[in-house]
């Protein structure tokens, strides 16, 4: 399996001044994989171990952490010297061990000639427990589900997407917008988790693929018994089995009426933010502006809860594949909900996105995304059906006058009076298609 991520890790390694690194995901994305995958195409030798299947080692991070110290102590329980330009040591589920964590910032300062990257599934969850986090001692990238193009590119269509890749903003000929179309309904049924696409890649079976995504939704719940308070795991299950019903709302700002009936935001405040910092939710926020900056027009109170990946999405909804292959009009009632998630995850692994918000104007108008590069800010309507009527995006462009304007749908490439419309199976190309 090729992850793009890969060529951000060779980057990393190259870098002059180079920290430890960690790469943060939620769990099952694939960083265990991809870490130990760079480790052998790029160095010599590779030490990887896993912190959450060693509980031994805590006690070798209770006292001394100074480099030489835990690199002597390593090599010894390896039988063999570690070699510091030569190895990649990689430190997994890192936030079992938060000594660990403190060890980065000495070997930044002390032994910045060792290549250490970590991971963590619950990093975020890990570092509200009094975690002494090296601040300004690490480098950080994030690895998400696979994107579309990854999806392609697993099933080796490489020269479709260097077919999108090189075309300019022109109609995409129908033999290969068909093709993609195919793709992009696959990609919705079976999502970018790495053993689901596996398993489709391996059996071309979704009932094998739903099978995957079930485990892997358990779990999930079954982190939230062993890593979360007690007192936070029933609201936990409340708040993530809510989200495709907040999802199927014509207007989806998150309403803790749908958690449970009498729900009130403090209550759930601290479930959300477990959820937030595992990587299984993602929140955008409502702006009341679209100006620079963004983050200053924020409504702390109005936003929109989305899932890590469509495809475990759409198997939390208990929509069949054949309801989405099909085009059956239990599938039109959630299609909105499945098409803004892709758009979302889609648009959330882009180098040049920032911060991603929705913003609304007196509850008459609507636009589905925004976001602002260096320069300018981009809204993105999503169309998921065949009309292409976008209201919401014509009062706020005639409001803020962007540059240009995106609409996201199935209709063919094209521009238009500043306003772009990108086929979601060519989403990948956007940063071209912006310049």
């Amino acid at each position: 399996m090729r992850r793009l991520l890969l060529q951000e890790l060779i980057k990393w390694k190259d870098k002059q001044n180079r920290l430890p690194l960690i790469l943060r995901g939620a769990r099952q994305v694939g960083k265990s994989w991809l870490l130990n995958e760079f480790g052998k195409q790029v160095f010599a030798d590779v030490l990887s171990i896993n912190f959450e299947n060693s509980p031994g080692l805590k006690e070798a991070f209770d006292g001394d952490i100074s480099p030489r110290r835990l690199i002597d102590l390593l090599g010894a329980l390896r039988g063999k010297r570690i070699e510091p330009l030569d190895t990649l040591l990689i430190f997994d589920e890192v936030q079992e061990i938060p000594r660990a964590l403190t060890a980065l910032k000495y070997f930044a300062e002390m032994a910045p000639e060792y290549a250490i990257c970590c991971s963590g599934s619950l990093l975020g969850v890990a570092l509200h427990e009094g975690t002494s986090f090296p601040v300004g001692k690490v480098d950080f990238l994030s690895l998400r589900p696979l994107n579309f193009e990854e999806f392609l590119l697993a099933a080796n269509e490489d020269a479709l997407i260097e077919f999108i890749r090189n075309l300019r903003i022109q109609e995409i000929p129908k033999v290969i917008a068909d093709k993609l179309i195919d793709y992009l309904k696959q990609y919705i049924i079976i999502g970018g988790m790495p053993s689901a696409v596996d398993a489709w890649i391996e059996t071309r079976d979704y009932s094998i693929v739903e099978r995957r995504q079930r485990d892997i939704l358990s779990t999930y719940e079954n982190d939230f018994s062993k890593h979360a308070p007690k007192s936070v795991v029933p609201k936990l299950r409340y708040l993530w089995n809510s989200v495709p019903s907040q999802l199927a709302k014509e207007h989806k700002k998150f309403v803790y009426g749908l958690v449970r009936e009498g729900a009130r935001a403090r209550e759930y405040e601290m479930a959300m933010l477990w959820l937030l910092d595992s990587g299984l939710i993602r929140k955008v926020g409502r702006i009341t502006k679209a100006a620079v900056p963004l983050k200053a027009y924020e409504d702390l109170k109005a936003f929109k809860l989305f899932h890590l990946d469509v495809g475990l999405l759409r198997t939390m909804s208990e929509l069949s594949p054949a309801a989405i292959l099909g085009g059956m009009g239990i599938f039109e009632e959630f299609k909105g909900a499945l098409t803004e998630q892709f758009v979302l995850s889609e648009l959330a692994g882009m180098d040049f996105v920032r911060n991603i918000y929705y913003w609304t104007s007196g509850g008459t108008a609507e636009v589905d995304f925004v976001f602002a590069d260096s320069h300018d800010i981009y809204p993105v309507e999503v169309k998921a059906g065949k009309s292409l009527q976008a209201k919401s995006l014509k009062v706020f462009r005639d409001r803020y006058n962007p540059r240009l304007a995106i609409r996201a749908s199935l209709a063919n490439l094209s521009l238009d009076d500043g306003l772009i419309n990108v086929p979601l199976f060519a989403l990948f190309n956007l940063e071209n298609y912006l310049r």
